[in-house]
Parts: C-alpha cells; sequence; structure tokens
C-alpha cells in the first residue's frame, strides 16, 4: 500500500502545483513578464548610477566648493538618469498588467472549459453565483500576483545584491550592516504569509459564498416576495456581508502588521548606517585608516534605504501572491472538487463511438445501458438497448421516474453511462430539447438565434410557427422581439418548452430528442404541434419522451423503458 504524506508534505505539494498553475495561466505573456522584470532590474541598478551622481555633486559642491559651470555634465546626466528610471517603471507597469490580462483571460478561458467539461447536468447542481465568483473576486485576486508580486520578486534578487556591491565598493562597514539586517525581512515575510494565505483563502471563501447567495435571491426576488420572505433574506444577506466584513478586517490587521514589524526593521537598519556615519565624522568611532568623506556617507545613506525598498514591494506583494495560492485552492474545490459522493457515481468511459457511414446503419444505437442521475444512490435505467435508424419517429414511454429523461440525457452525450455503450453514426447531429430550457436575458428572437447567429426572419418565423411559439407570440407586444426575463421569465412553462423546441428545430439536427414538447398544452395545441413537427422533421429521427396518448399514436414506434427494443 501506498503511504499517505504527512500534512505538512502534502501542503507543500499543493502549494507546489498552484504556483505551477499560476505560472501555466500566464505561458502565453512570457516575454512581457521578461520585459517586466528586465525593466524593474535595470530601474533599480540604475539606482546606483543616480545616488553616485547625486553624493559627488554634494562632494563637489559643499567640500570642494566647485563652480556650478563644471557641473553641469553631472546634472545632465543626473537628469537623463531620472527620465530613464521614470520610462523603465512604465515600462514594467505596463508590460506587468498585460501578462495580468494575459493571466485573467487564461483564466475564464479554463474555468469555461471546465464547466463545458462537466455539462449541464452538474451545472444545475452548482450555485451560479459562487460559479460566477471564479471570474470576478478570483480574477482579481491573481492580477495582483502577475501585475505586483512576480516583477518585485525578480527585482528583490537582483537589486539588493547590486547595492550591497557598490556600498562595500565605497565601505564595507555599511555593506555588513545591510547583509546582517536584511535577511530579517524574508524570514518574517514566511512567518506571516503562512498565516496570510489561510486569511485570503478564508476571505474568498466568504465572497464566494455571499455572492452566491446574493446572486441567488436576486433571481428569485420574485417567489420570495410572494411568500413574504424579503425581510427573512434581508438578514441572511446581512449576516452573509458581516462574514466578509470580519474576513476582510482579519486580512488588514495581517497586511498591516507585517507592514509595520518590516518598516521598523528597515528603519533600524537605515538608523544604525546613519548612526556609524555619524560617529565617525564626529571621530567617536575609527573602523578604518580614513575617515569617509561626506560624498561616500551621502551615497551610503542614499542606496541604505533603496536596499529594503524592493524587500518593502515584495512584502507587500507577498499578500497578492497569498490571494492567488487562495483563489488557486478556490478553484479547484469548486471545479475539481465538487462532492466526492456524486462524483463516484458517475464514471467516465467511451460514451460515444462514431461509427463508420454504412447504408443499413442506425443513426444511434444503444445497448445494455446502465443509468444512474447525477447525485443519485442507485441505477434507475439497467440493460436498456435501442435503435434508431433516419426518419424514425420513437415514443419514448413509462411512468414518472421511470428515467425517460435520463435515458435522453446519455443519448445526447450529457450523462456517461454506468454500463454498456452508445454508437453514433458519424457526422450525424443530435439536438436535445429538454423539460426545462434555459433562457436568457433578452427577446425571444435572440434566444432562438442562439441555435444559428445568422438565421433570416422568416426562418426564425418558420421554426417559431413549427413549434407553435407564434400562438402566444403573436399576442406579445413585440412579437418575436418582445423582451422576455432570465430563465424565461414572463413567460409559462410550456410556452418556454416551445421556444426551446424551436430554438433546436432551428439548429436542424439529425436526430432530436424531445422531453415531453407537448406537456400542459391544450389538446388544439398540441395536434397542430405534433403536425407541424411531422412536416418540418421529416427525414429526420425523433425521439419523445411522452405521457400523451396523441403523441404515441403520432409515433411510428412506442418503446417502453425495461424493454430491449431494435427497431
Amino acid at each position: 500500500m501506498s503511504e499517505i504524506p504527512p500534512p505538512a508534505d502534502a501542503a507543500r505539494q499543493q502549494r507546489r502545483r498552484h504556483q505551477q498553475w499560476l505560472s501555466a495561466l500566464a505561458a502565453t505573456a512570457r516575454g512581457q513578464q521578461r520585459i517586466a522584470a528586465l525593466a524593474a532590474c535595470l530601474s533599480g541598478a540604475l539606482l546606483v548610477a543616480q545616488a553616485a551622481a547625486i553624493a559627488w555633486l554634494v562632494q563637489a559642491v559643499l567640500v570642494e566648493h566647485r563652480p556650478l559651470a563644471q557641473l553641469a555634465p553631472v546634472f545632465g546626466a543626473l537628469a537623463l538618469v531620472l527620465l530613464s528610471r521614470s520610462a523603465l517603471g512604465g515600462l514594467a507597469q505596463k508590460a506587468a498588467g498585460e501578462v495580468a490580462d494575459a493571466a485573467r483571460l487564461a483564466l475564464r478561458e479554463q474555468v469555461y472549459r471546465r464547466l463545458f467539461e462537466r455539462g449541464p447536468l452538474w451545472l444545475r447542481r452548482q450555485r451560479s453565483g459562487e460559479l460566477g465568483e471564479l471570474l470576478l473576486a478570483h480574477g482579481d485576486a491573481i492580477e495582483g500576483y502577475y501585475a505586483g508580486f512576480q516583477p518585485v520578486r525578480v527585482e528583490v534578487m537582483v537589486v539588493p545584491l547590486l547595492i550591497v556591491a557598490a556600498v562595500a565598493w565605497v565601505d564595507w562597514t555599511v555593506a555588513l550592516i545591510l547583509l546582517c539586517t536584511g535577511p530579517l525581512v524574508p524570514v518574517f515575510m514566511m512567518l506571516v504569509g503562512l498565516g496570510a494565505e489561510a486569511a485570503g483563502r478564508e476571505q474568498l471563501q466568504e465572497l464566494a459564498r455571499m455572492g452566491g447567495h446574493f446572486a441567488d435571491r436576486i433571481k428569485g426576488l420574485g417567489l420570495l416576495r410572494l411568500y413574504g420572505r424579503g425581510e427573512d433574506e434581508l438578514a441572511g444577506i446581512a449576516v452573509a456581508a458581516e462574514g466578509v466584513r470580519v474576513r476582510t478586517m482579519k486580512v488588514l490587521r495581517i497586511a498591516f502588521l507585517s507592514s509595520t514589524v518590516l518598516e521598523f526593521f528597515a528603519s533600524v537598519s537605515v538608523a544604525m548606517v546613519a548612526l556609524y556615519l555619524g560617529l565617525s565624522y564626529l571621530g567617536m568611532l575609527a573602523l578604518h585608516a580614513t575617515v569617509p568623506t561626506l560624498g561616500a556617507g551621502v551615497f551610503c545613506l542614499l542606496l541604505a534605504p533603496e536596499f529594503y525598498a524592493p524587500l518593502r514591494r515584495l512584502a507587500t506583494h507577498y499578500h497578492d501572491r497569498a490571494n492567488a495560492l487562495a483563489a488557486a485552492t478556490e478553484v479547484e474545490r469548486l471545479l475539481d472538487g465538487g462532492d466526492p459522493a456524486a462524483d463516484a457515481t458517475v464514471p467516465v468511459p467511451a460514451v460515444r463511438v462514431p461509427e463508420p457511414a454504412q447504408a443499413r446503419a442506425p443513426l444511434l444505437a444503444a445497448a445494455a445501458l446502465v443509468l444512474r442521475p447525477i447525485g443519485a444512490g442507485h441505477d434507475v435505467v439497467t440493460d436498456f438497448s435501442l435503435d434508431i435508424d433516419a426518419g424514425q419517429r420513437l415514443a419514448l414511454v413509462g411512468p414518472s421516474g421511470s428515467g425517460k429523461s435520463t435515458v435522453l440525457e446519455a443519448l445526447a452525450g450529457w450523462l456517461p453511462p454506468r454500463g454498456g455503450r452508445i454508437a453514433l453514426r458519424d457526422g450525424v447531429r443530435v439536438g436535445y430539447a429538454g423539460q426545462r430550457p434555459y433562457l436568457f436575458h433578452g427577446s425571444i428572437a435572440d434566444n432562438l438565434r442562439l441555435a444559428d447567429p445568422g438565421a433570416s426572419d422568416a426562418r426564425l418565423r418558420a421554426v417559431a410557427e413549427a413549434a407553435q411559439v407564434m400562438r402566444f407570440a403573436a399576442q406579445l407586444p413585440k412579437g418575436l422581439d418582445t423582451v422576455i426575463g432570465e430563465r424565461g421569465f414572463g413567460l409559462s412553462g410550456g410556452e418556454a418548452r416551445r421556444i426551446g423546441l424551436a430554438r433546436l428545430l432551428l439548429r436542424d439536427p439529425d436526430l432530436l430528442l424531445l422531453d415531453e414538447p407537448t406537456a400542459f398544452l391544450d389538446p388544439r395545441t398540441e395536434a397542430d404541434l405534433l403536425q407541424s413537427l411531422a412536416c418540418f422533421t421529416r427525414g429526420r429521427a425523433v425521439l419523445m419522451a411522452t405521457h400523451s396518448a396523441p403523441a404515441m399514436q403520432w409515433a411510428d414506434r412506442v418503446v417502453r423503458l425495461h424493454e430491449e427494443v431494435r427497431a
């Protein structure tokens, strides 16, 4: 048996995995990363030239009393250095911003890709507001990592060493002070970083929970008002907001505490350099054969705080790193973790096997299927087989709860079977219209054009007529241009299903999987819909889950669950 790694090793492995994930997000912007790091390092290196120019001018003016006319070249060089540092700083910020933008775009693409991989059945069980936070709060969390932490991390490894080398060339004592006090900063950062990452993760979790809670309540606002739950939900939102406030204040306390302590160490170190130079000038301390010149002292004093400046900036952006690692943990939890018990019921075998086009091969062949809905504790369909030929109309019947919708979801490719095999003829397009089609906020025409954005108005009206959408749309203020709410707010369940059916017809698939399209319809509308479907789907295969007797009569064959049927 393999040994389980101890918690400390597991945490290190997780942190390393998250760092690799963060690095991969910016893979498309490696060049901009190098530009940002190089610009930051060059700007830091010019600090030495800037301090040297200022110190030389102080020595020349105050000690050597040189005329200002002789100092013009040095003033010009100092101005050039200042302008160069300003330009390099702007370049570093621009390049780092582009890296952050590329990383956020990669995060969005990765989230969308994983959501598509999870499929609509998994999405139904999630809180859309919490998933939305993956693209909002979590995207903002990783922005600081790329725009702030990464350029400073490279700067810390280069600029302090250049400063120490320059100072050691002038006065080794000052360089020794800097070398002895400098390691205190990263040591303290590591201690603080452990708590900062945990606090940042808790804050992101609270933000995601509050975002999901608020978004879900907004969607159900009408129902909450209907049942008089408005005040209770306001109290719930207040509790969620208080949780965010507490977590945010905890993060800020850690940030302020770490910044205060780091500033203290840096100030004490600079004060030690100033004390050494002051005592040397007063003749109370002699560590060299000669007293350092004024220019040398100014040079060291100017560079002493700059030695700690990258370390202080790293400490500031270290919280960005902690937040980014926390965001990586949350992304992994929401997209990869899920419900282990639920995921355990959904194996991932090879679901859809393209078949070579043959003259007599069925469009779709299902053999010995074993199906279990996501989250269910037992199989609802066992040993189900079915062949569907081109132009065939089948009615799938069975009592409520027998698994009709589950069969359609499996044949549509949404639900991997736990056993058996689904073979689809090569090139066959399958369309599925469920009982609860998702309708976006927008006009009815906009929702139909999701299937074909370039569809003409005439074709749009044709599929709307076939699906009996025009029966109610003609009575709306603007017809198909009437705006409806998210999830079909303002429409009945039957009207929403007909829009979903029209959208499927506009896609023009070879095989239509319809889940009770005639439910909630009056007999006249149902008869008209079946007649339109017969004309519109001529030459195409239709599998319709239904309880309706007219729909069973409309079909060429009735398929009952738990019976093995071959066409």
